[in-house]
Parts: C-alpha cells; sequence; structure tokens
C-alpha cells in the first residue's frame, strides 16, 4: 500500500485517471467530477467481474463530487478521504486487467 501525501485534485488525478479509465473504457478524466463519474462505471464493472472492494472506488466517487466546494478546508477533508478509499484500487485494475 502506497502512504498518503497530501491529496490534491492533481495528485488524485495523476495517480487514477488512467487506470481508472481502463477498466470504465474511456479516455482519462481531466476533472474530478470526470473521474468520480468514471470510478463508478469502473465500479460496475468490477463488481460485474467479481472484485472485491468496489464499494470503496464508489465513496471515493462520492468523496470527490463532495470536493467539488468552495470551502478549502471542506475540500481538503474530501479529497483525504477520498485517497483513502482509493489505496487499494491499483490492486483492483491490475486484478481487473488479469481477468481480460
Amino acid at each position: 500500500m502506497a502512504a498518503l501525501t497530501t491529496a490534491t485534485s492533481e495528485t488524485l488525478l495523476a495517480r487514477y485517471a488512467v487506470d481508472i479509465a481502463f477498466v470504465a473504457e474511456e479516455w482519462p478524466a481531466t476533472t474530478l467530477t470526470g473521474l468520480a463519474e468514471q470510478m463508478q462505471t469502473a465500479a460496475e464493472h468490477m463488481a460485474g467481474a467479481g472484485i472485491q472492494g468496489t464499494d470503496d472506488l464508489e465513496t471515493a466517487a462520492t468523496c470527490l463530487l463532495a470536493a467539488e466546494t468552495p470551502d478549502l478546508t471542506e475540500r481538503m477533508v474530501y479529497l483525504t478521504r477520498a485517497a483513502r478509499f482509493l489505496t487499494s484500487a491499483t490492486d483492483m485494475v491490475d486484478e481487473y486487467r488479469l481477468m481480460l
């Protein structure tokens, strides 16, 4: 598991957009809203493949949508929560790739 650093929209997009887009079968997201939407689609695809942990993706997506707030403190809280729920996302995507 990777160590958590300060979560920002840029770091979350850089770390997860390509993998999540692969599973969602779309181009990588460039916004938090786009990433959240793709995470919901990816969660459905992975759940259909029997991969455990997809609830965390859906929760992270909810956090990302909530992070679209002008309040900087709230934004940081939601981004940090999303990052925590995404800690196993790379492993889930790797498992999905192996199933294909």
